[in-house]
């Protein structure tokens, strides 16, 4: 078997609308469509022996087991390899849970899907399963415990640390939209000009000052001390010499530590002499230059964890330690708890492992122990002289004990170092007496502190200590997320998007908005291009000058990353026909439709999927909708919208020529489509199928009539607000119309706009895409016969796997099963085209070139026309002066 593709979903999508992060591997069997598990021998007693955590799954059976019964009764290999793809993630600590397997249209080739927590951990384990699955057929040995291991280590790299995790979960409970910023832990949380920013626990509004405060530790002592905070005597050190002075002055036993380490990095404690003194100095110079010899206090270390200013958390920390039992040596008592699965690599999970160093060796020497030592039943062995979590230390929780006055001093810290989140370090016996300096002191506070400890202690209540940092970040009744419109459909999708942004504009609203020709921050173009897909969206939604956005979205896009959101407050989709088949497996209009229905999934249950009812499609999704739906119809008695508005829907229609929006039995008119340039004069019925939508937007978005008749009227069919959507140029002796109708639908609209128009000569300038199927190049034929007088065929510059050759054959199939003698002249280049036609173009002629360049043929055919009417004004001149 092989990979025919992979891809990674990032939100909603073909497959599914509420699981965003799948995996989507295209998967041959090859010979192995002819071999169900049930046909290899022994294949079943492998996967059970190599796999046995599998036994969980339970498949279609609904019971433990009954993935295992699947594959004895008889399975694909397709389905096996999801199911291992899950497996081997979960044995690496992420459990992600779901899966499916689909058949393709071609025999033995099968969609392989299945969830993933981190990327590029999902993507290793799409390869590993098919490696895994593929050396139980050969029955060959396999070691899964190397994938597993790989799997564990881009967790650790890639994903996001406990902390960090924790308030993006609190911040999706809360429906708080995030994106990561980096492969670390940056993350963004809101859109538009609600957007937060975090790394870890530091906030967008962490004071810089504060964090560089905290930093270093001497700056800290002195802050702490002029504010009569107890705290430990201490002196700053650069050499040996300082070294031995400071160490009189302070008096042993002392602590040395780097004056801006963290994690307990280079800090060596309780040292009783000058010798230990110098080894430590050394150990600290190789963290910091500078460094920081302080009088070393008795008693248990406390970690006081304070956000937005608040106490909101504190925990007693232990330094690694293991328990004797009269039979284990120390190595194989810390081998032994580092089998707890809570603990990991780094901060991967909520402890850490215990790692054997220099100074775990120096601890157990000072006992006369080495690893090889058995301590005796119930003996505690230190080993490590930090508590910190990083170094494998347990946590208590204890913020219930802490006096009122300990309560004020943590608090009255965090203000004066400005510091909305951080811990603060007590070194004291008793928290639940007022610390002074004769029971205890403030060691350090620390920016950026772990919540591992708070969130999940060894003993204790856990603290949800990110549920602060949200509260914080979005207090009560600050909204997190701005307007989002998104349009999808076959045809139209630009010309609405561009019509809800200007009205949306004309309301006071700061926009941003994608289309196929770019994406526009507050009518800035700041990139170029078919900017449909998740990452134009995610340009958008991430800018922090805009407050509403208005996004085209396209079935590229959808099926190659799902969308670029989560939810929208309103879904247009415009009209499904046929273009775009048999691309992607996307083989049959119902599979288009699917497509296009993801967008109106994503609509908010108090949002609204507006839909054309004119459109049998289109209108049947409303029926599977968890959501409100409005309709709207260029037809003024469409039945559809009668019986909607009867039972109090929301509809917009035209109605004795005015653009009429229907809630429930009222009519409220709006502009009378005559009146709107967009529309042509009323001819335009695919520019009138545009504006319905936009209008129904606008007014579910409360912006005023006045507001929404004045962008109607502003809005002009033109190369500023509608490039290449039936831009029309009036020259001396003909019109020029540039259009980018490039599908069945497009030209079908196009032909119900060109019989309402009126000229001695109807000269098409069409071409075909090459990546469509032969009936829909053939179509392009027969609708631009039954639209043109003459037609000239010119070619795209992509062919998209086709010759200019079959294209031109295709084409004239078309044209000659309506008009056989049909005059058809073919002319590769569009601008040479585009000359031919005017040179050539009798009085009153009306030529359409069906674009491939939007912008090129817009520039050419400006030019050209800015010529005429200098022209023209040079000749008046001369007349003029004459005369």
């Amino acid at each position: 078997m092989k990979i025919i593709s992979t891809k990674v979903m990032k939100g909603p999508n073909f497959w599914s609308n509420y699981r965003k992060h799948i995996i989507i591997m295209k998967l041959d069997l090859e010979e192995l469509e002819q071999s169900p598990t049930n046909k290899i021998k022994g294949f079943s007693e492998r996967i059970e022996q190599l796999i046995p955590s599998m036994f969980s799954h339970r498949c279609s059976e609904s019971h433990e087991g009954g993935f295992f019964l699947r594959i004895k009764e008889g399975t694909w290999i397709g389905h096996v390899v999801e199911h291992i793809a899950l497996e081997i993630q979960t044995l690496a600590g992420m459990d992600c849970g779901y899966g499916r397997t689909r058949s393709d249209s071609k025999e033995g080739v099968y969609f392989v899907i299945f969830a993933y927590h981190v990327e590029k951990a999902g993507l290793y384990a799409a390869e590993a399963a098919v490696r895994i699955a593929q050396a139980l057929v050969d029955n060959v040995p396999y070691d899964i415990n190397k994938d597993i291991e790989v799997l564990k280590k881009l967790k650790a790299k890639y994903g996001l640390g406990p902390s960090t995790q924790s308030i993006v979960e609190e911040a999706l409970e809360r429906g708080i939209p995030y994106k990561r910023l980096n492969n670390s832990s940056m993350v963004l949380f809101g859109q538009g000009i609600y957007q937060k920013k975090i790394r870890a626990t530091l906030t967008s509004s962490t004071s810089h000052m504060g964090v560089e405060i905290a930093c270093d530790k001497n700056e800290t002592k002195t802050i702490l001390k002029s504010a009569y905070i107890p705290t430990p005597e201490s002196e700053l050190v650069y050499d040996d010499l300082d070294l031995e002075l400071a160490v009189q002055n302070v008096g042993f036993p002392v602590v040395i530590k780097p004056i801006n380490g963290n994690h307990g990095r280079g800090i060596t404690i309780n040292i009783q002499t000058l010798e230990q003194a110098k080894e430590a100095f050394k150990l600290a110079k190789e963290i910091s230059e500078d460094v920081l010899v302080e009088r070393y206090l008795v008693g248990a270390d406390f970690r006081f964890l304070l956000i937005n200013f608040k106490l909101v958390a504190v925990a007693k920390r232990t330094p690694a330690f293991v328990i004797g039992d009269g039979k284990s040596t120390i190595n194989q008592l810390i081998d032994e708890t580092n089998l707890d699965p809570a603990r990991g690599d780094g901060h991967e999970n909520m402890l850490t492992k215990i790692k054997i160093d220099k100074l775990t060796l120096d601890i157990l020497a000072q006992k006369n122990y080495t690893l090889e030592t058995i301590p005796p039943q119930g003996e505690e062995v230190l080993l490590k002289d930090t508590a910190n979590i990083s170094t494998g230390g347990t946590a208590t929780d204890v913020t219930h004990l802490v006096h009122p006055a300990n309560v004020f001093m943590a608090e009255r810290i965090s203000k004066l170092l400005n510091m909305d989140i951080c811990g603060i370090d007590v070194m004291t016996e008793n928290i639940e007496v007022p610390l002074t300096n004769q029971n205890g002191g403030v060691i350090e506070v620390n920016a950026c502190p772990g919540f591992r400890m708070h969130l999940s202690p060894t003993n204790g209540k856990p603290r949800n200590v990110a549920a602060h940092v949200v509260d914080m970040l979005y207090p009560q009744g600050m909204p997190s997320r701005i307007p989002l419109v998104a349009v999808t459909g076959t045809n139209g999708k630009t010309t609405t998007t561009r019509l809800i942004a200007h009205m949306a504009k004309q309301a006071g609203h700061l926009v941003g908005y994608t289309t196929t020709d770019g994406t526009y921050i507050q009518e800035h173009l700041i990139n170029t291009g078919d900017c449909t897909g998740p990452v134009s969206a995610q340009t958008v939604l991430t800018d922090p000058t805009i407050d509403f956005a208005v996004l085209e979205c396209a079935r590229g896009g959808i099926l190659r990353a799902g969308l670029g959101f989560d939810n929208c407050d309103i879904s247009i989709i415009t009209n499904i026909s046929e273009d775009h088949l048999s691309l992607d497996g996307i083989d049959t209009l119902s599979d288009m439709t699917r497509v296009k229905s993801v967008v109106a999934h994503s609509t908010f249950k108090h949002g609204y999927a507006i839909l054309n009812a004119d459109d049998e499609r289109v209108f049947n999704l409303n029926e599977e909708l968890d959501c409100n739906i409005a309709l709207f119809s260029i037809e003024p008695n469409n039945q559809r919208v009668a019986e909607h508005c009867n039972k109090g829907g929301l509809a917009v229609i035209l109605d004795n020529g005015f653009v009429t929006i229907c809630a429930g039995q009222t009519k409220i008119p709006v502009e009378k489509i005559n009146d709107i340039p967009l529309s042509m004069g009323g001819k335009a019925d695919s520019m009138i199928k545009n504006i319905l939508p936009a209008v129904l937007t606008a007014y579910l978005k409360n912006f005023t009539l006045k507001n929404i008749r004045i962008a109607l009227k502003s809005f002009i069919p033109s190369p500023q607000f509608t490039p290449g959507r039936m831009n029309l140029f009036h020259f001396k002796d003909f019109d020029v119309m540039i259009d980018y109708a490039h599908n069945s639908g497009g030209f079908v609209e196009l032909k119900s706009f060109m019989e309402k128009t009126i000229s001695t000569c109807k000269i098409g300038i069409i071409a075909a895409v090459g990546d469509r199927r032969d009936e829909d190049i053939r179509n392009v034929g027969v609708f631009a016969s039954q639209t043109f007088d003459e037609i000239i065929i010119r070619h795209d510059k992509n062919l998209r796997g086709r010759t200019k050759e079959e294209l031109n054959t295709l084409i004239m199939e078309g044209v000659n099963s309506v008009k056989a003698n049909m005059q058809v002249k073919v002319i590769s280049d569009e601008k040479e085209a585009l000359l031919y036609a005017i040179k050539n173009a009798q009085k009153g002629s009306f030529i359409t070139v069906c674009t491939d360049c939007v912008q090129e043929t817009i520039d050419y055919l400006s030019k050209m026309h800015q010529e005429e009417i200098q022209n023209s004004e040079t000749i008046n001149q001369t007349l003029l002066k004459a005369s």
